[in-house]
This record gives C-alpha cells, structure tokens and sequence, in this order.
C-alpha cells in the first residue's frame, strides 16, 4: 500500500456527492435519557464520484485512474469542491485565514490546521494535503516569501521556517488543500448502454488517516 502525490481527475470530482461522516454510540437509558460518545476524534469524509460522470472521456479518465491506484491499494489526492480551501469557498484565500499558533523563539515547523467554528465550539483539522503554490503564510500580520523566509512539504502540510518566529508572534496561513482519499471499492460495474442511458456507477471513495 501507498500513497499516489496525485489527484483525482477534478472535473468529475466536481459533480461528486459526499462529505463528513461521524461515529456516534447513542445508549438509551432505561429513564428515557441518553448517553452519547464516539470513538473518532476526527471526522471522515465519503463521496461518490459516480455523479460525476458526464461523458464518456469522463468514463475513460475513471477507470484509468482506478486501475493505475490498483483499486482500493493505494490512496491519492481528491478534491472536495465543498471545502478545499482555508478560508471562505466565495472568498480567495489570504494569509490570515488560518491559525497555526504561536512562536517561542525556537519553534520552526508549524502544521497546516483548518478551524471550524460554530457559536462557542471549535473542530481543529490538521491539513496534510495542502496544494502546492497556494500556501500563503504570515508572521504577526507580515507576509512571508516561500523559498526564503519559509519552506512547505505538501506531502504532509508541515511548515518550516528559515528562522524561528519571535515569542508571540501569531502564525497564520491560508491555502487550498486535497483530501487524503483511496476508492472504498475493488469493482467498478457499468456499460455504455447504460451510462448512455443516464443510469450511473456506484463508485465510493472514502478519506484515509495520515
């Protein structure tokens, strides 16, 4: 098993349907109360691309890329049009969309994380599949210039500095990102009669754990 530094055809990804799923252990008591827990700290994401189909290069470009990752063998970059960027899907992306923590001094390397926020309550996703060349980082506000004053890994979205952040000083960042994802299946069934006819393959893809 391993993981393919390439991205699903996005153009059939566009018309895919899917996105977060939780596992939650619901017990009712026998006074009618409930006791709620999961074992995911994370959320995982589910799609199925095969609403994506609108031609027969689509068809084509599918069963290619299905073949080439062997399956469900190995993973690849897939982008979920409903959320791939840092900051608002309406808005372009800035270098303060996003907040990375803290400097000390010492502390070089920072994760590419996502925060999610509703009323007083927050999700941090950390972002291992950041796009190249859409990394924007800042230091307190200052912009900072790739290749010189910072360094990025898009195979796991960690952040290098050249020199350390000062003590308190707020990284930021904003970015597009991929979501880590392999085929939830071994067999792709379909035929032209049918994808002509508007009928549609089943083809899961689900999110992989980095």
């Amino acid at each position: 098993m391993a993981f393919h530094e390439i991205r699903f055809p996005s153009n059939v990804s566009f018309g895919s349907q899917g996105g977060p799923e939780r596992l939650t252990e619901i017990v009712t008591l026998a006074n009618g109360f409930e006791e709620r827990n999961t074992p995911w700290q994370h959320s995982r994401r589910r799609y199925d691309t095969g609403f994506g189909l609108r031609s027969l290069e689509d068809l084509d470009a599918l069963l290619a890329f299905f073949e080439a990752r062997r399956g469900q063998l190995h993973a690849f970059r897939w982008k979920d049009w409903s959320d791939y960027k840092s900051g608002a899907l309406a808005q372009p992306t800035t270098a303060l969309d996003q907040e990375l923590g803290y400097g000390n001094g010492i502390k070089t390397a920072f994760q590419l994380c996502k925060t999610y926020r509703s009323g007083d309550q927050t999700y941090l996703r950390q972002i291992r599949k950041p796009v190249a060349g859409t990394v924007k980082i800042a230091i307190a506000g200052d912009p900072k210039v790739e290749g010189q004053e910072f360094t990025l890994d898009p195979t796991t979205g960690l952040v290098s500095f050249a020199v350390a952040p000062d003590i308190n000083a707020l990284v930021t960042a904003g970015y597009e990102f991929d979501v880590p994802a392999r085929f939830d299946t071994d067999r792709i069934e379909t035929s032209i009669a049918s994808f002509r006819a508007g009928e549609l393959p089943n083809v899961p893809i689900v999110e992989v754990r980095l």
